[in-house]
């Protein structure tokens, strides 16, 4: 995999490496939503360190640091405490993460985050003046809109920009989009291409 050959680079020349994971749900769900489809792209790939992202995956607030190289770990509390990363009601932060984890709930809301993804790209990809590089893998965009929408089209409901070079923006959906969200701004969108 791209993760594997990144790592191996890495630790050839010394180096550690963190996986930003703050869609690791996403992917995860997207490979199949496997704890093997996890291990494929973090522990099998060589990386050390990964954040769990747990914002992006359904909780108030929160992430996981997990070290997965044991030399990293035995290091980890100390600097936590010293870099101020250690909340001082850590138990709130944890009572989410047991939730989230049980009976394979991150999975489930990453597949629905995934699946409103593709919603909007298939209720976008037929309309005029609007095109896309790929399909979705996850709950990510990316769609090429006429430049002179895009602003009118932030006014209406906030996106990011993502490629000015070439008018393309990224469109998210999230653990809690219905179905209903993702027509009603399809819908907008039409509206707005005319």
């Amino acid at each position: 995999t791209e993760i594997a050959a990144l790592c191996d680079t890495a630790h050839r020349m010394g180096m550690k490496v963190h996986l930003d994971g703050a869609r690791i749900a996403n992917a995860t769900a997207a490979l199949g939503g496997t704890v093997a489809a996890l291990r494929s792209f973090t522990v099998d790939a060589g990386v050390d360190v990964l954040s769990f992202g747990g914002t992006k995956a359904g909780l108030a607030f929160g992430e996981a640091v997990v070290f997965l190289d044991p030399e990293l770990a035995s290091r980890a509390m100390f600097i936590r405490k010293q870099v101020t990363q250690l909340p001082s009601k850590m138990r709130f932060v944890a009572a989410q993460f047991n939730a989230l984890l049980t009976d394979d709930l991150w999975i489930r809301l990453a597949e629905h985050s995934n699946a409103m993804g593709h919603r909007l790209y298939d209720a976008t990809k037929g309309l005029p003046r609007l095109s896309y590089d790929t399909a979705p893998q996850v709950n990510s965009v990316f769609p090429v809109l006429p430049t002179e929408l895009i602003a009118p089209l932030q006014d209406w409901c906030f996106f990011w920009d993502w490629d000015t070079s070439r008018s393309q923006v990224r469109w998210m959906t999230a653990w809690d989009t219905t179905a209903d969200d993702v027509d009603r701004f399809a819908a907008g969108v039409a509206a707005a291409l005319g």
